[in-house]
């Protein structure tokens, strides 16, 4: 049985931190950001930003290449930071960076994209407004200069369309952040299956602050964000925090009515007072049209909130842990709730 190393007591200016990095399919890039936030790490470590057991937790979501290989290459080597968590299958983004979350050890946890694209050195500020009683630290693009035109007027046009509809979110901050372990335990209490945690986390309300960084050019690989899944996510951002395009369908319909009361009395004038009119066409086929639109249109919509409601009735579960690897006991997980409970054992001595 592999030993368990048990977390030693620390003072608070010595927080222990973990740096969750959501992967599918990043064998590309993996190894030069295992490079930098170990170095990163070790930095940090000598000036007594952090503890020494900081960990970095790679969480592969089901990658088709060699990502999780390269994460238990990494775990393996001697004086390692990195560690793994391996879904059982590709659910996401939202939910594997999720998993990540609610996995970490540690009295404070950094979020970060693999592809490098966000600049690690925010997180040294991260950790000083922590300090300062930060739970929650935002990182904020400062500049989209390495986006092309269409994607950064596209982005940025969705994040003011949420503010304009109701939802809280910061403009320009995708998932690059700091948690401390009283918001991560927050976050644990929401159970919902529609994850968007850009507008589920600013709900916890505890004292927050924005570190602002410049954005780089992805370091290797492939986008794993393309048009469409950028547009679902965005979709899921809009029905999962506000019932604005319910609401809308509400004042279209109102409209619409408005609008065929319109061309009814034209087609009645036309009809009474000219000889101008074909016989049956514009009583018929105008508001044909239009009511068959909105009410296709307002079908959909409807049809969009009642699948979040069926998913969310289920209560399925929304992830499921294959295997996890410790770097300190460098060893494989297959049972993680077994590991758990041997954790625990060996805590309370029995």
């Amino acid at each position: 049985m592999a030993k368990v190393l048990i977390q030693d007591s620390m003072s608070p200016a010595q927080p222990l931190l973990c740096v969750v990095v959501p992967c599918y399919n990043e064998d590309a890039v993996l190894r030069e950001t295992a490079q930098r936030l170990g170095a990163l790490l070790d930095e940090l470590a000598a000036m007594n930003r952090i503890a020494e057991k900081s960990q970095i937790l790679f969480v592969d979501d089901g990658s088709t290449d060699d990502t999780w290989q390269i994460i238990r290459e990494l775990a393996a080597m001697p004086g390692s930071r990195a560690g793994g968590l391996r879904l059982s299958r590709n659910q996401g983004h939202q939910t594997a960076l999720l998993a990540g979350l609610l996995s970490a050890e540690g009295d404070v946890v950094v979020s970060v994209d693999a592809d490098l694209q966000d600049d690690l050195n925010a997180i040294p500020q991260m950790l000083s407004n922590h300090a300062l009683g930060s739970d929650i630290v935002y990182g904020v693009r400062s500049q989209r200069e390495s986006d092309t035109a269409l994607k950064r007027i596209t982005a940025e046009g969705f994040y003011r369309l949420l503010d304009k509809i109701g939802v809280e979110i910061l403009f320009n901050h995708a998932d690059y952040r700091l948690m401390s372990r009283r918001a991560v335990e927050a976050l644990r209490e929401f159970d919902e299956s529609n994850l968007f945690l850009r507008g589920i986390v600013p709900q916890l309300g505890f004292p927050s602050s924005v570190v602002r960084y410049a954005r780089s050019e992805r370091f290797a690989g492939e986008s794993k964000y393309p048009v469409s899944k950028m547009l679902a996510l965005a979709w899921q951002g809009i029905t999962s925090f506000s019932a604005a395009p319910l609401r809308l369908i509400t004042a279209l319909g109102m409209a619409v009515s408005i609008i065929s009361l319109a061309l009814g009395g034209w087609a009645l004038w036309i009809r009474l007072l000219t000889d101008e009119a074909v016989p049956g066409w514009a009583s018929v086929v105008v508001p044909l049209f239009l009511l068959s639109g909105v009410q296709l249109l307002s079908l959909g919509v409807i049809g969009e909130y009642l699948a979040k409601v069926y998913v969310e009735s289920k209560r399925r579960p929304r992830f499921f842990v294959q295997d996890r690897i410790h770097p300190v006991t460098e060893c494989i997980v297959t049972n993680p709730r077994a590991f758990d409970k041997e954790v625990r054992q060996s805590v309370s001595g029995d």
